[in-house]
């Protein structure tokens, strides 16, 4: 705790101090000889001579790593890549995973979040029993006889020390199964007798988890099963539209919930307060972060800033520097700063989910704040859902189209409309603007969705488990129109 207080108090400082380190451990290696690392002495100069880049502008280099090439972005051998969800070309990302970023970034991340967690709860019993890791679908493969890859879940589990190992659930044979269904049901059977403690995964698949352990014992709840359960560490997705059925899963007082920020490039944040929604950054990982203003974003001179530079409620792209040797990437997600002293963040949604069709800038903390608002006022639960632009004909004004997959549909589906309406209007005043007298958006048309649809719609594109999930918002129609032909087949 005492390094990881010093780096939040001189947080300026040890990022600088994270980037020296960065280049010159690189500077021997191709990228970094071709970029002249060994002369970079300060951070405008690294900003300077590295340009920004994306996964499609690294694919050829982290193929030439994934078939033996070694020394290109980083020194040390990588052998271990994490497989992501696809680009806009459909293709997946083969993120390179160093040893030091296994063992500095991610496992430190991991440290962090239960030191984190037992100086809030001095009097916790956590370690009395069984941590419950929910992984990805895709186990470990083998690309070539030095080349591994698999989902970010799986990399990890099969580099756990032993000494976490016997104190996790389930076993790594089940853990690393490939059928989601079966490993679901797996993981049931062998998790109902233990003393399981804590749970890690993405909410939306801990809740078929959940789910499926209920309708297997008949209890009423999670506690009745595991009555010493404490802690659910989450991220991957919102946990503002899971939250109600996650309080009702686990009713006890001594629950709690804990935001992660733990991507495919690294671990980068951590909810550090439990009565605050936003999550502290992680300085001192083996990561350098910039951030590029959403507003510059698609600008031919874009300038993304470093830490010191960003100012409270500005929606930022993150850009990162690793310890894999990812330089000056945009991995695509958004966040802004709720707090500089310490440095606090919030998740805003990604860079392409999100609809700006008509100039109406919705991204998705505006659609799971809108959502939030609604479910408490009717007191309904909705469990997936999506939206897309509708693009109206001959000039008449267009419209936001939405599938809903609601646990209960509410009665009035009118009056859900209206009242959803209204709460996007309060929370983006350029989706208010052009809802203003229907002029340049109708409004929303909403759909309900059969039970299962989103699932549905994983399995078909063998997207069952792990991280990953339907997108929420789209600026475009093919995810929709293919979700309202599945919405209808059964």
């Amino acid at each position: 705790m005492e390094k990881l207080h010093f780096s939040i108090h001189h947080a300026e400082t040890t990022q600088r101090s994270v980037l020296m380190h960065l280049l010159q451990t690189a500077k021997h290696t191709t990228f970094g000889k071709a970029h002249q690392f060994s002369t970079i002495e300060i951070y405008e100069d690294y900003a300077k001579r590295v340009p920004l880049c994306t996964y499609e502008d690294l694919h050829e280099t982290i193929t030439a790593i994934r078939s033996g090439k070694q020394n290109l972005l980083w020194p040390t051998q990588i052998k271990w890549f994490a497989k992501s969800s696809g680009t806009t070309a459909g293709v997946s990302k083969f993120l390179p995973l160093s040893y030091e970023a296994i063992e500095d970034c991610h496992f430190k991340g991991g440290k962090d979040l239960l030191a984190l967690y037992c100086n809030q709860f001095p009097k916790t019993t956590l370690f009395s029993g069984f941590s419950l890791r929910l992984g990805g679908s895709t186990s470990v493969n083998s690309n070539n006889h030095e080349s591994y890859f698999g989902d970010l879940s799986a990399l990890l589990i099969e580099n756990l020390p032993f000494w976490v190992e016997i104190r996790s659930t389930p076993n790594q044979r089940i853990a690393l199964m490939e059928e989601w269904e079966s490993k679901i049901h797996s993981i049931s059977e062998q998790a109902i007798s233990q003393n399981v403690t804590s749970l890690f995964g993405v909410p939306s698949w801990m809740l078929v988890l959940c789910k499926h352990i209920l309708e297997i014992t008949g209890k009423s709840h999670m506690h009745e099963v595991w009555p010493n359960m404490e802690l659910y560490g989450h991220g991957g997705v919102s946990f503002a539209p899971y939250r109600k059925q996650f309080e009702a899963l686990f009713p006890h007082a001594k629950m709690t919930f804990m935001e992660t920020y733990n991507a495919s490039e690294g671990f980068f944040a951590v909810q550090d307060d439990v009565d605050r929604k936003d999550m502290l950054l992680l300085i001192d990982h083996g990561i350098f972060y910039e951030f590029l203003p959403m507003t510059e974003f698609s600008s031919a001179n874009r300038t993304a800033i470093p830490l010191e530079a960003v100012e409270l409620g500005v929606n930022y792209a993150m850009v990162i520097s690793t310890n894999s040797g990812l330089w000056r990437y945009i991995i695509g997600d958004t966040v802004k700063f709720t707090s500089t002293q310490p440095y606090r963040i919030q998740i805003t949604g990604r860079t392409k989910h999100f609809i700006n069709a008509f100039g109406e800038e919705l991204i998705m903390e505006n659609a799971e704040r809108a959502i939030s608002e609604v479910c408490t006022k009717l007191k309904i639960t909705i469990n997936e859902y999506s939206a897309a632009p509708v693009y109206m004909n001959e000039g008449a004004a267009g419209a936001h189209e939405w599938i809903f997959e609601f646990e209960s549909p509410p009665e009035d589906l009118r009056s859900f409309t209206e009242l959803f309406d209204n709460a996007l209007k309060a929370t983006n005043t350029d989706y208010e603007a052009k809802r203003h007298k229907n002029m340049a958006l109708q409004p929303p048309i909403i759909h309900i969705a059969r039970k299962n649809l989103f699932h549905d719609w994983l399995r078909k594109h063998q997207k069952l488990g792990g991280q990953h999930k339907v997108p929420r918002l789209r600026n475009d129609r093919a995810l929709m129109d293919e979700l309202l032909t599945l919405n209808q087949s059964k």
